[in-house]
């Protein structure tokens, strides 16, 4: 794998790696029930978060073949984190996952993020395929990986248990070929 060319710049977004400072943004994001209602983890305290950012750094430096979270700035401040989680380095997949506060979103920021790191992900990291896993009511993010060109490939219902109740799945996907076709179209 080529070494990443970090930060990214976009049009309005700065991605770059984690850094301890971060703490106080993150926790802003992360403690809110409102954000991670859709996630496996409730609202985290200050450790928590703390002890992700170390997990992120640790992984960024010592793991990179594994992926690696992306804090988001506009601005110069810290709206949310992009991540990609990748598999079997023989099948050549990634995950995609995002997170911003509420008071940053509605804004492209998440697209912008997303595409950026399909970029990374279809270009240093060279991936096949790309896919994004969330709960169908969170229509807000499945209407981001629509936008992205991402394909919805599957509906699982009822297929976890999380939070006390029963919820689906869906799944998105975008192949390496077909992010280059959108590319030059």
């Amino acid at each position: 794998m080529a070494e990443l060319p970090l930060p990214i710049e976009t049009s309005r977004l700065r991605l770059r790696l984690l850094a301890p400072e971060d703490l106080g943004a993150l926790h802003a994001i992360q403690s809110r029930e409102d954000v991670t209602r859709w996630l496996y983890w409730g609202p985290r305290s200050e450790a928590e978060v703390r002890a992700a950012i170390d997990s992120h750094i640790a992984r960024a430096r010592d793991e990179p073949d594994k992926g690696v979270v992306l804090g988001v700035e506009h601005a110069g401040t810290l709206v949310g984190t992009v991540s990609l989680a990748l598999g079997p380095p023989e099948h050549r997949q990634g995950e995609l996952g995002f997170i911003f506060h509420p008071d940053h979103q509605g804004r492209g920021y998440a697209t912008e993020a997303a595409a950026a790191m399909l970029a990374l992900a279809f270009g240093p990291y060279g991936l096949h395929r790309v896919h994004g896993r969330l709960e169908p009511r969170n229509a807000a993010s499945a209407a981001v990986l629509a936008r992205l060109g991402m394909r919805h490939e599957a509906h699982l219902v009822e297929n976890e248990w999380v939070d006390g109740e029963w919820q689906s799945e869906s799944v998105y996907a975008l192949l390496a070929r077909e992010w280059r076709e959108q590319a030059r179209g």
